[in-house]
């Protein structure tokens, strides 16, 4: 399974503001040039991301976005979620209205289920303040060097 551009430049952009939680707006041009993303195309990513409560919005010149709750209280899962949907490798562990005539005897569905069941354990145990902490904890490799 292989998240699309939308998940991983969605979570790229939270990351960035994250960094910057409690500092105010952080205009849209920073965050793509500070994460190497397309300005346009995290426009549509944002969108959703506010439209959903995760970001605030400010307008202006010196507006931009801003988390809207505190990075420790994100997850990862939060927001693949709000961009990719369900992480889930077949529509038959997700979508209870798909009919599949041999699932009373379909093992492939179990492991569909472990898959599934183990994506979801990974992405809701890591918030962005996780991510905060082992940036940190990188660079601080990084002196020792």
């Amino acid at each position: 399974m292989k998240l699309s551009t939308r998940g991983r430049y969605g979570l790229k952009a939270m990351y960035q503001l994250a960094l910057h939680y409690g500092e105010g707006p952080i205009p849209l041009n920073t965050i793509a040039d500070k994460q190497g993303l397309s300005e346009n195309y995290l426009e549509q990513l944002v969108s959703t991301l506010r439209r959903e409560g995760f970001l605030n919005s400010v307008r202006g010149a010196q507006g931009g976005y801003m988390l809207a709750k505190s990075p420790k209280d994100i997850t990862v899962g939060d927001i693949l979620r709000v961009l990719e949907g369900d992480m889930a490798p077949a529509d038959c562990v997700v979508d209870h209205n798909v009919i599949c005539e041999k699932e009373e005897v379909c093992v492939t569905k179990l492991v569909w289920m472990q898959i599934k069941d183990s994506i979801n354990n990974v992405i809701d145990s890591i918030s962005l303040q996780d991510m905060l902490d082992e940036q940190v904890k990188m660079d601080k490799e990084k002196l020792k060097v």
